[in-house]
This record gives C-alpha cells, structure tokens and sequence, in this order.
C-alpha cells in the first residue's frame, strides 16, 4: 500500500510530533517480527541520512507502525487531530 497518499493529507507542521512518536512506537515495539526487513532497512537509510522527517520518511515510519503497534498509532493520529487520517488507514488496512 501507498502511505504516501496519506502523508499528503497530514499537515506538514505536523510532521515532527507524528516522526517522534512513529518512531518512538517502532524502537519500543515488541512485534519486531512483523517488519519485513526491506522496509526496515529503508527506515534506517532515510534515518541515517536525516530524511525521517520529510513526506518519503513518513510514509515508510506510518507502514512501520502499523504494521508493528497499530492501536498507538492509531491512537497517536487521534490525539493530532487526525482521526480521519486514522480512519482512512484502518479502512485501507483491514481484511
């Protein structure tokens, strides 16, 4: 899926607070299992190289916490004012 349409609809000012958290969520997480290692090595490039922050870093942090801690992010998302942003990926992600 495509979590860079998503990005689109988040304010940029918003950026830095959801970055702190999604990451916060992916270093803490205990379902470290579920990350597929392509997307894992791209969050670490885009980190290495100080981009966690731009549309493509958000994007790649956003699949990550879903993947790996899908209620905090959801939650995270709600408490920014973004409940329909929240909405929109639980809708793209069910089954």
């Amino acid at each position: 899926m495509d979590y860079s349409k998503f990005v689109k609809v988040i304010p940029a000012e918003k950026w830095e607070t959801l970055a702190d958290k999604l990451i916060d969520f992916i270093l803490t997480s205990k379902s470290d299992e579920k990350m597929p290692s392509q997307l894992a090595n791209a969050v670490l490039y885009h980190w290495q190289h100080d981009a966690l922050k731009s549309e493509t870093g958000i994007a790649l942090m956003l699949e990550a916490a879903v993947l790996l801690e899908p209620e905090k992010t959801f939650n995270a998302l709600n408490e920014l004012q973004m409940a329909k942003v929240a909405e929109q990926i639980k809708e793209a992600t069910e089954p």
